[in-house]
Formats: C-alpha cells, structure tokens, sequence
C-alpha cells in the first residue's frame, strides 16, 4: 500500500483527486496545522472530534482511498511536563477515542519540542536544493541555551515514559497504533537545549519496552535510520519488522550518514530501494511506504512533480517486490 500525508490546510478536493490519479491507496492527515488558527475542533482543549474524523473519512472515500492515519506532534505540555501535563494528556486520550472510533488505524506523532535541524543545502541534480545538515557546520552556529531553556535527559525521559504509560493504554482500547518519528537529525545529545531522546537503537528499544504493546509502534523513517546507521539499516527494518513493531514507513533516500548527510531523490541514495523494500516484506511488515522529504525540482508549484516521481518509484518497487512473491 502506498500512503501520502496530506496538511490540513491542503485537505481539499482539489489534493484528493491528485493522489487518487497517482493511485495513492491511503491518506495521513496531518492534524498540526489545525493548532495554528485554522476552523475545526482544538485538540489540546480535549474538544470532541468524531463528527470531524468521519467527515474527513467520507471525504478521502469519495476518491477510492482510506483515511488510515493522522499525525500530531506531542504538545509542548507534554513534552516539557508542565502544570498543564494532566490536562493535556487527558485531552490526548480524548483525541485517540475519536481517532479509533472513526475506524482510522494510526496516530503519527513526534516527540521532539525543538523541532528537526538542518545547515544550508548542497545542490544536486537540476540544481535542486538537497536538505542538508552538516554537524561541524551545525557547531559553529550552535546557540547555547538560555537560563531555564535546558531539557536534561533523565528528565525527557521522565515525560516520555508518562506520556506513554497514560495514552498507550488507551490507543490498545480504541484500537489505534501509535507510531513515533524519530528525532531529525538523530542525534542523541541536546540540541536547541533539549535532550534528544529518540534517536539512536538503544533508545527505541528503550521506548518500545516501556509500555511493551503493538499499539506503542514506531513510524520507520528509512531517512533518519540511514543517517544513524548507513547500511547498517537494513538489518534493523529487519529487526523492527520482526518485532512487530513498525506502523508505517517513511520511505526515502539519503546520501552519506552523521555527521554529514543530504536528502536525495529515491534513485540516487546510499541505499538500495529494491533491496530495503524486499527486506520490509521479507520481515512480515504488511504496513504502507510514503514518500518524505523529496527535493523540490525547480519551478514545480508545490512539489507536485517531485512528489509524483517518487511515488511512481515507490509504486513500481512494490509492484516488482510483489511479483517476487
């Protein structure tokens, strides 16, 4: 199966009717835009969001595809453990109940308060602009945190194993797999005065054993776990796929790995993308690839060009993969 993350403010008949023509089979809704001003229910404020889940759902159907999953960065309150910790929480539970109600099958999210980093970009092919992050350029722009901006590890732990331990529970009930991102650039040190704690193999283990349950899943982002790990990658689709615990995956290339990495297009990476997709079949994975991260082709009003390369690319490999059986 092949799913496309859609923003909110791009949710429209207009971005539907594109991914039906490309033959994308599910959407990722991506719920972040709807915290900045724009109409529909406020998460954080525990509003009831059924009604708007299944309307979203009846919409992504009239184009013959599934509403399989959204996406939301885990709050700020969350994140951080602030006095709002509990409230917040509660209205993340709120969020998952709908999220299963509507029948949608998982929940991305992100555990990473200061964002991804990157440094100015290499030019790759057609002078396209490659992301970049480059760590000895990176240093030499490094801002050091302000008085009470740092976020030490063992405490992002702390938030993370009681955000885990009081919604991983309920997503099991509703029958919603959670699946989470890792950090971009994964590097297992503060950055922006914030631990990063979801960034290395040790560290995801460490999540995924905390509250040991399908429902607590990560989204395999093939990008970041190449930066981290190079070829060693395929071994951990391997493992991750055995385990059960790879939701969905962010299917993309990159060029080099820490501490100096560019994100490039699906054909032209360190890894081999025939290879990568045999070993996620091979391991019992049945979850969808998505594209991430394409380069921007110059002149192509919103990456429609690049993001139908990739798809048909990702739409080709599945078909060779399934064929081989």
């Amino acid at each position: 199966m092949i799913q496309e993350h859609v923003l909110w403010r791009d949710f429209n008949d207009d971005t539907l009717r594109f991914y039906a023509s490309l033959g994308v089979d599910q959407i990722n809704l991506d719920l972040r835009s709807m915290e900045e001003g724009t109409p529909g229910p406020r998460f954080r404020a525990g509003q009831d969001m059924s009604s708007f889940l299944a309307e979203a759902c009846e919409r992504v159907a009239t184009y013959d595809m599934v509403l399989w999953s959204v996406f939301m960065s885990a709050w700020d309150d969350i994140t951080y453990g602030t006095d709002q910790r509990e409230a917040a929480l509660d209205a993340w539970c709120t969020m998952l109940t709908a999220v299963g109600g509507s029948g949608i099958e998982a929940l991305g999210y992100n555990f990473k308060p200061k964002g991804n980093f990157r440094t100015p970009s290499d030019s790759g092919r057609g002078d396209v602009a490659y992301s970049t992050f480059d760590y000895d350029h990176f240093l030499t722009t490094r801002k050091e945190p302000t008085a009470g901006e740092s976020w030490h590890e063992d405490r992002m732990w702390d938030n993370m194993s009681t955000f885990l331990k009081r919604v991983i529970p309920v997503a099991r009930d509703a029958g919603v797999r959670m699946a989470l991102h890792p950090d971009d650039p994964p590097i297992a040190e503060p950055l922006g005065g914030v631990a990063q704690i979801c960034s290395t193999v040790s560290q995801f283990d460490r999540i995924l054993d905390e509250v040991d349950d399908p429902a607590n899943g990560l989204l395999f982002c093939q990008g970041c776990f190449t930066e981290l790990l190079g070829q060693g990658v395929y071994g951990e689709i391997a493992r991750l796929a055995e385990r059960g615990r790879i939701v969905y995956v962010h299917f993309r290339n990159v060029r080099g790995q820490l501490p100096r990495f560019t994100e490039v297009f699906l054909d032209e990476g360190d890894i081999d993308m025939g290879r990568a997709m045999q070993t996620y079949f091979d391991h019992g994975f049945e979850g969808p690839f998505m594209m991430d991260h394409t380069p921007r082709i110059q002149g192509d009003e919103g990456s429609r060009a690049g993001t139908a390369y990739a798809i048909g690319y990702i739409r080709s490999l599945l078909q060779q993969t399934q064929r081989r059986g």
